[in-house]
């Protein structure tokens, strides 16, 4: 689950991290007020869920209130194109007004999970105000990184080493191991999956503030933080992805033309890989689970079908809790009730096989049935050609 800018640095201030002082605004006027109470410069600032707004133009450093207003005007309702939104862009409907400041150096600071050291592990660079994944592509040495061991929490001595080799004095260094310290029990406490502030600036007066902040929710520990569905923007999430979840789908909308149900999310990648490896583009990742009964497959179909851009189905079930006959009754229940007009290719394996095809057959429905899948993947990517 992601959160805006703002609401990231509303975190990270609860758990004594330097933030900027400044506010969410939803109107020019509410900006300019904003601006008045924060006094001097002030930097308006686009909230959407992706990175590269600055050089999208949805950054901007107001020196006046009519600036202000001026920035305000054009980024707010603005459709803005950042690497990560897409070539469609994402339109701006709130705005974060904060105080500016005078930048010395920047730097890059972020916690994230290595699935190699199984650990949290901290990441810092001085190539701050870059995006990390380009760094790691063109100067991977620059990024120095710290395995946290979860029973004894951030190592000072090595923090304090990090700061060091940041290039940060004796006395900063001290200030940026505490500011690693609180990052990390953000990180924790929350139950994220990344916490990241680029930049991290070191300030003319000689602090250290956290400019931007970018929190992303494990989705599997949001049970433990009810108050964090408040923070959700719906608006800023694939309405298919938020119906998956309402049915407890595990759904993720992508740019194919080939719809995906499979149940296991290990054979849900192995389908697409086998979709792609046979010349066609997976339209959506979809995880049915061992558990779904009939009418949870009924809306699986429905998500897929939500899809202009769908002009073929594989359906791969490998039954084991899930029975393959639920599949079927399933399946056969959507596609009458939805008016299927494109090929959907079956391929069942596992347990009541014999019957969830003898449903399929008797259907009277135009159903493509495969008990290869490399050959189902094979017809799928034909027929979708057709």
């Amino acid at each position: 689950m992601k959160i805006h800018e703002y609401q990231g640095k509303e975190i990270l201030k609860k758990y004594g991290v330097p933030v900027p002082r400044g506010g969410v605004v939803f109107s020019v006027g509410e900006a300019v007020t904003l601006a008045k109470e924060l006094g001097g410069v002030v930097v308006v600032k686009a909230q959407i869920h992706a990175g590269g707004r600055g050089k999208g133009g949805g950054v901007k450093l107001a020196k006046d209130l009519d600036e202000v207003k001026k920035y305000a005007g054009q980024i707010l309702g603005m459709q803005l194109v950042t690497h990560q939104t897409g070539p469609q862009g994402q339109k701006v409907r709130k705005l974060l007004v904060e105080e500016g400041c005078a930048i010395e150096k920047e730097f890059y600071l972020g916690a994230t999970l290595d699935r190699v050291t199984s650990c949290i592990t901290i990441m810092a660079s001085r190539e701050g105000g870059t995006e990390i994944e380009e760094v790691a592509a063109k100067s991977p040495e620059k990024i120095l990184k710290m395995a946290i061991d979860p029973l004894k929490g951030v190592d000072r001595s090595q923090a304090k080493e990090m700061g060091t080799k940041l290039g940060l004095s004796h006395d900063l260094a001290g200030k940026f191991v505490d500011f690693v310290a609180k990052l990390y029990e953000a990180y924790t406490q929350s139950d994220c999956s990344l916490a990241e502030i680029n930049p991290l600036v070191l300030t003319k007066g000689g602090s250290l503030l956290a400019l931007d902040a970018k929190i992303n929710f494990d989705d599997n520990a949001l049970f433990r933080h009810p108050e964090f569905e408040g923070l959700r923007d719906l608006d800023e999430e694939n309405p298919a992805e938020t119906e998956a979840r309402q049915h407890d789908l595990s759904y993720i909308s992508l740019d194919g033309s080939i719809g995906c149900m499979v149940n296991g999310a290990g054979l849900a990648m192995s389908t697409m890989d086998l979709i792609k490896l046979c010349g066609g583009e997976p339209a959506n990742f979809l995880d049915v689970g061992g558990g779904a009964d009939e009418e949870t497959v009924k809306e699986a179909f429905k998500l897929i079908l939500s899809d202009e851009k769908v002009r073929a189905i594989l359906i791969n079930i490998f039954g084991g809790i899930m029975k393959c006959d639920v599949i079927a009754q399933g399946v056969v229940a959507a596609a009458r009730e939805m008016h299927v007009r494109v090929p959907v290719v079956v391929r069942l394996q596992g347990t009541n096989v014999d019957i969830g095809k003898k449903i399929l057959e008797e259907s009277g429905l135009a159903l493509i049935s495969e008990d290869d899948l490399a050959k189902a993947a094979e017809k799928v990517v034909q027929v979708a050609r057709e």
